[in-house]
């Protein structure tokens, strides 16, 4: 005859603080997960065009690159090629800034801070233009197509890639060497040659659109060259997004210019803020 013992065992005191642990902590997670909720949501509409930014600049071009094998430059300009009517400048930014608000996003100055460009070639009908960034072209014709009879744009691109791209795009606006010279280098080993590898004497008008931590040093690289005189302009664009706080804190203390920054938005984007940086040079006082 076979004999079951069955023993109970009373729960000890560790036993019964891990199962109330163990109970409470199944308890408690979904309240914690539920007291972030508002804060989730509250970063997510704060923060949404950010988002929205970060997807159609960063997400969708490594997308479209891996499946395309083109770079985000060569897409746009296979667009603007096909959209476009060679020889009028005017339709090529148009078709260019058809693809960056509604395909893909590319840092251009755009046509809203465009505008700003716009009305200081027109006022200052500027001889001799010094373009710091020429990424894809759009600027690059934005200007030349104001240049007043005999004026001339030098314009600066260090990555070869893009100066390839933005050679194409000039010279498909109907614009050639005598009215845009494309230089491919780095801007810190052109601006101490401008005067003697270009022949240059004085500056009316630069524009900044390169990287902008090289705003600074290519600032005083240019007021040591001797190239800016009084009255010459220098326009610098995205001085608040992504932002150049210390070329910003330079020209508020040097006393050489003066300054004043149009507010605006971001590029073919919403509720980013943005702003423009136009100062005039007036010299050691």
């Amino acid at each position: 005859m076979l004999i079951h013992t069955i023993v109970y065992r009373t729960p000890t005191t560790k036993s019964t603080g891990v199962l109330y642990f163990s109970l409470s902590a199944r308890m408690v997670s979904p309240a914690i997960a539920l007291a972030f909720i508002p804060l989730v949501l509250t970063l997510l509409i704060r923060y949404r065009y950010y988002f929205v930014l970060f997807y159609r600049a960063v997400l969708v071009r490594i997308w479209k690159d891996c499946v395309t094998g083109l770079s985000r430059e060569e897409r746009a300009f296979q667009y603007v090629l096909t959209h476009s009517t060679p020889g009028d400048p005017d339709s090529i930014l148009d078709a260019f800034d058809f693809w960056c608000s509604r395909v893909e996003f590319i840092s251009n100055i755009g046509p809203k801070k465009g505008k700003i460009l716009d009305r200081l070639l027109m006022e200052q009908s500027p001889l001799t233009v010094l373009e710091l960034g020429s990424h894809c072209g759009y600027s690059t014709i934005r200007i030349a197509r104001a240049l007043p009879l005999g004026g001339r744009l030098y314009s600066i691109e260090m990555d070869a890639r893009n100066a390839a791209i933005a050679e194409k795009i000039i010279r498909l606006a109907g614009f050639d060497d005598d009215t845009v010279e494309l230089i491919v280098n780095p801007s810190d080993e052109v601006i101490p040659l401008l005067r003697s590898d270009y022949n240059l004497e004085r500056l009316d008008l630069v524009f900044m659109d390169h990287w902008k931590k090289c705003y600074l040093p290519d600032l005083q690289m240019l007021e040591g060259s001797g190239l800016l005189g009084k009255g010459s302009v220098i326009l610098a664009d995205n001085v608040l997004f992504p932002g150049a706080p210390k070329f910003l804190r330079y020209i508020r203390k040097s006393g050489l210019y003066d300054w004043k920054v149009h507010r605006a938005t971001l590029e073919y984007s919403k509720g980013i803020r943005d702003g423009m940086a136009e100062l005039v040079y007036q010299g050691i006082k």
